[in-house]
């Protein structure tokens, strides 16, 4: 009986020690996530073509390293066709984002299309028919408010940045729906084989809107691309897809909204975009819900 106690035990401990990981995962995927925006606005080509070319120069690491994972097996047909249905709507929302953020400020960009995060615990309380209470409810209420100050002052002052912030919504809308089926499809794919197929989906999509637009395909300075591939895709996109499986959808929703605050941070820096001490104390805000979401007592069932 000892001996099954110490067992139960120890393989808690794994659980915790791994549920650890995977959160830190995916807080570092959101961050590498956050500074996108900062890249997409350095490119020399239109914004689609930026989307175009931090998923091109990042496929070929994607399906070398899908083909490892899966030892060159072909994945199941449905997970195809779901993981393809989420390609879609990860094209249609960096189209609608990288336009988006060339109209509005970086955090205000990032903010709006995070709104998949309200979404998802939407979602969550959808899936679980029931309400949050206790500490879901006061991060849930932290994690708006702190994002609600981070981009309040700045578009009140700023109306020209109406249009921006409506593309930057819809792709909101259209992450939503990419981070489901991601979520669903990952009981069925490793993460890099997802990732993969959503990403080969993605490419051609990008690239015929880029060449429609009209917007400049090639570039002459290479490396904020290559950042940007290298930060979301590779980075921030696979970080997140390996641990979508691995939480509710209250606790992803929360955790997008890391981003607003990385990026506002981001914009000060890069574009001398100001961050006042309501925008600092918004942030602080939001940390203070990814703390509260992973106290120890959360043991009620997840939302």
């Amino acid at each position: 009986m000892t001996a099954k106690i110490e067992s139960l035990d120890e393989k808690d401990g794994a659980a915790t020690v791994a549920g650890r990981w995977a959160f830190l995962a995916l807080l570092a995927g959101n961050i590498s996530l956050s500074v996108g925006a900062l890249f997409v606005r350095l490119a020399d080509t239109g914004p689609t073509a930026s989307a175009f070319w931090r998923m091109a120069i990042a496929l070929p690491f994607l399906l070398a390293l899908a083909w490892r994972e899966s030892g060159g097996r072909m994945p199941p047909r449905n997970a195809i066709v779901v993981a393809g249905a989420a390609g879609i709507f990860f094209a249609l929302d960096l189209v609608a984002w990288h336009i988006g953020i060339l109209q509005t400020k970086v955090a205000n960009a990032t903010l709006f299309g995070n709104c998949a995060s309200l979404l998802l615990v939407i979602w969550g309380i959808f899936l679980a028919r029931r309400w949050p209470r206790g500490w879901q409810a006061l991060a849930i209420l932290l994690a708006f408010a702190g994002s609600a100050l981070l981009m309040g002052q700045s578009y009140e002052l700023s109306p020209a940045y109406l249009v921006g912030d409506l593309l930057s919504l819809l792709a909101g809308v259209l992450y939503t729906a990419y981070v489901i089926l991601m979520q669903r499809v990952r009981g069925t794919l490793e993460p890099w084989t997802a990732l993969a197929i959503s990403s080969v989906v993605c490419v051609p999509i990008l690239l015929g809107t880029a060449m429609g637009l009209g917007e400049t395909i090639m570039p002459q300075n290479w490396t904020p691309l290559i950042l940007l591939a290298l930060t979301s895709q590779l980075i921030g996109q696979g970080l997140m897809t390996w641990s979508l499986p691995r939480f509710s959808p209250l606790v992803i929703g929360l955790t997008l909204l890391v981003q607003p605050a990385v990026a506002a941070l981001a914009g000060w820096l890069a574009f001398g975009e100001l961050l006042g001490p309501l925008d600092i104390f918004g942030g602080m805000m939001v940390g203070a819900a990814l703390v509260l979401i992973r106290l120890p007592n959360r043991r009620a069932a997840p939302i």
